[in-house]
């Protein structure tokens, strides 16, 4: 069928692990229905063919067998773990929960009551909102405005037929990226490959338009209650297939990375004490990008704090990572990537989200090269391109002082 898919062979052990990544995801929910495409792929396994919700659960022990969906914004990724002695049985199982789960009133009912209890819960964690009133902000009218699971409300009123609605867009046979590692050949997976998708149809379903996020430069403030404020910040990023991405991410990693040692925990916590951790990351996604940042700390330094953030912003900007600096990272970061294939589940992951992010199947033998290869002077130039303290949107959830 000219379907592509990558394995790594490993005979060692009778296990196999098998991605399988469905470009769309939440990013594919109406605009009225935020949450369907989410609860959708929760109700999968929740019965299908002829099996009731205990007998797909219990199909999967006895076969010691795992196989789970998960939404996120722009896709949804079926993961597949099976012994060598039941890969075509559980095989099966998957393709029952693609194409005939049951849907009925009574799961959707549970399971639908489960999430908008969770979300509830987490419309009043400050963390929350602020990730969706950022986004609301930077994405209007765009699928990224809209939360990943929905909202207490858009998920309540879901019925079974905007579930198959998702499911139809969601579940189609092409923009399928798949990822293998373990006790198989690449004839036995390609046949496995076309088992799976023969069964679904085509995609036609509309897709985003890509967006820089784009919110109006300031600070937005949220009363919450309590004694600390979340700040959610950041602008415009970079695509993950922009020529300069590698050096992003390297100077992310010097300037934000999330570790001991960044120049924003060193200046914001080591320096001042004024959080416990602060970050930035490149938000790249498939439809639209960010440079986004996220710490909390008292109502009282919230005001300092968001100075703080703005001038290691104009630091940035202005050439102030050294070549010290470089070279720390490029040892950090390519003596750390081998640690991340441990393990043939890792592995399958690593490879489907690879070909969805469009990398080359030779990336993982160059990576560490490509990392070796950025320069100051790329460092510099990126830094002047990405890092724009005057466009910083500023998200305070909380009781700041001296911030309206």
């Amino acid at each position: 069928m000219g379907r592509t898919a990558w394995l790594v062979e490993d005979h060692t052990i009778p296990f196999v692990s098998i991605d399988v990544i469905f470009a769309g995801g939440a990013a594919l929910d109406p605009v009225d229905h935020p949450g369907a495409v989410s609860l959708m792929t929760a109700l999968l396994t929740e019965g299908a063919g002829d099996l009731d919700a205990q007998g797909y659960a219990a199909a999967l022990e006895s076969l010691a067998a795992g196989i789970s969906f998960e939404t996120g914004r722009d896709q949804v990724t079926m993961s597949i773990k099976a012994l060598t002695e039941n890969r075509d049985q559980v095989i099966d199982l998957a393709l029952l929960a693609l194409t005939d789960a049951h849907f009925s009133a009574q799961s959707l009912e549970r399971v639908r009551a489960q999430q908008v209890a969770s979300l509830e819960r987490e419309a009043r964690d400050p963390n929350t909102i602020a990730q969706q009133v950022y986004a609301q902000l930077g994405y209007a009218g765009h699928a990224y405005s809209r939360p990943t699971d929905g909202t207490p409300d858009s998920v309540a009123a879901l019925t079974v037929d905007t579930i198959l609605d998702a499911h139809r867009a969601a579940f189609t046979s092409d923009l399928v990226y798949i990822g293998a590692a373990g006790d198989i050949t690449a004839d036995e997976l390609g046949a496995l490959v076309d088992h799976i998708l023969d069964n679904l149809p085509a995609s036609n379903t509309p897709l985003p338009e890509y967006r820089s996020y784009d919110a109006p430069a300031g600070v937005t403030v949220i009363d919450h209650p309590g004694t600390q404020s979340v700040i959610q910040f950041g602008h415009a990023g970079i695509p993950w297939d922009d020529p300069d991405f590698m050096p992003a991410f390297l100077m992310n990693e010097i300037f934000g990375g999330g570790r001991f040692g960044t120049r924003l925990m060193d200046e914001i916590r080591e320096q001042r004490g004024l959080t416990y951790g602060i970050y930035t990351a490149l938000a790249s996604y498939r439809w639209g990008d960010s440079y986004v940042g996220r710490f909390s700390t008292a109502n009282e330094s919230a005001a300092e704090a968001i100075d703080l953030v703005r001038q290691q912003f104009e630091w940035l900007a202005n050439g102030g990572i050294t070549e010290d600096d470089l070279e720390r990272i490029k040892t950090y970061l390519t003596g750390a990537y081998p640690l991340r294939f441990d393990g043939n589940e890792s592995i399958a992951q690593i490879l489907a989200s690879m070909q969805f992010q469009q990398y080359g199947i030779d990336y993982v033998n160059v990576r560490n090269d490509l990392v070796r290869a950025v320069t100051l002077e790329d460092i510099q130039r990126v830094a002047r391109r990405l890092a724009q303290p005057e466009a910083l949107q500023f998200v305070v959830v909380g009781q700041p002082v001296g911030l309206e």
